[in-house]
């Protein structure tokens, strides 16, 4: 993870925060850099702009599981696996399943 990258993002959200993709990748850089609280926010904001395929749901789930947040992530598992298999990522939603499962 680059600092620059994540300033960059961070820049991107805060001169237009209702672009989607800069939402998105903001929330990921959080990601790498272990910055699951704001990484979620974002994700949130990301989910709230767009039709997400699943996998910002994934990544929403995985997060909130590290934060011990369990509920939370079983709703982002099922809201993404709905998601998935409405865009046919079959793939995608199975392993969504097996981590809801693993709650």
């Amino acid at each position: 993870m680059s600092v620059d990258r994540l300033a960059y993002f961070a820049r991107l959200v805060a001169d237009d925060p209702t672009v989607a993709r800069a939402r998105f990748g903001y929330a990921n850089e959080l990601l790498h850099a272990g910055r699951d609280e704001e990484a979620i926010a974002q994700l949130r904001a990301y989910l709230d702009l767009a039709e997400d395929e699943g996998n910002g749901w994934q990544r929403l789930g995985r997060a909130l599981v590290r934060l011990a947040r369990v509920d939370e992530a079983a709703d982002a598992y099922l809201a993404g696996i709905e998601q998935a298999l409405a865009h046919g990522h079959s793939g995608m939603a199975s392993d969504m399943q097996a981590e809801l499962e693993a709650l």
